[in-house]
């Protein structure tokens, strides 16, 4: 199973604080691309240009709170939300925001704790391009499987062909030809298709 090292992550840094990039940059050393800008505008625009698996926020923004960007970013997209708030407003924020996967932690916080909170969102992300992985490999399994239905159909109603002999008559022409039974059966719907 694959470690955080081993997968690349994009990552947004919003924050209009030198300080807390460069404590973020020094957690993500070596194994991310990383881009960062100052407000929730300048934030908007770079989600809408590109796609960013984590998304680290330190609130409170020049131009907002913060919140409704994580908010629309959550609903939006499957990127990672980090959430930095300050301290005497994160008693009212988590609660509100752990439905929608935002993970927010107070701050003024250690290097270890925006660290460790980083490492979760990479391992989630880690999780869903796994998930996601497999997800598509099972959709091109699936489309393969109606494609050479659909092959078998036209040889059995064509070719008067027993679904077996259907069956294996395009395993040989695949194994035969050197090429997927997908081809195969692509081949062979041009051929007898409508």
């Amino acid at each position: 199973m694959p470690k955080h090292e081993d997968m690349h992550h994009s990552v947004l840094i919003v924050s209009a604080s030198p300080q807390f990039d460069a404590v973020v940059k020094l957690s993500l050393t070596g194994m991310i691309t990383i881009d960062s800008v100052k407000n929730a505008s300048a934030a908007r625009r770079r989600v809408l240009e590109r796609y960013y698996d984590v998304i680290l926020m330190n609130t409170p923004l020049p131009d907002e709170s913060g919140e409704d960007l994580a908010l629309d970013i959550a609903e939006k997209s499957n990127a990672s939300v980090l959430l930095v708030v300050p301290q005497e407003v994160y008693a009212n924020i988590p609660y509100r925001l752990i439905d929608h996967a935002i993970c927010v932690i107070p701050k003024p916080s250690s290097r270890n704790t925006v660290d460790t909170a980083i490492r979760f969102l990479l391992a989630s992300q880690n999780r869903i391009q796994q998930l996601e992985r497999k997800t598509q490999a099972l959709e091109e399994k699936n489309e393969e499987l109606r494609v050479v239905s659909k092959a078998k159909i036209l040889l059995v109603e064509q070719k008067h062909m027993t679904e077996d002999e259907a069956h294996r008559y395009i395993g040989k022409l695949a194994m035969d030809n050197g090429v997927s039974r997908r081809r195969v059966a692509e081949r062979i719907i041009e051929d007898l298709g409508d």
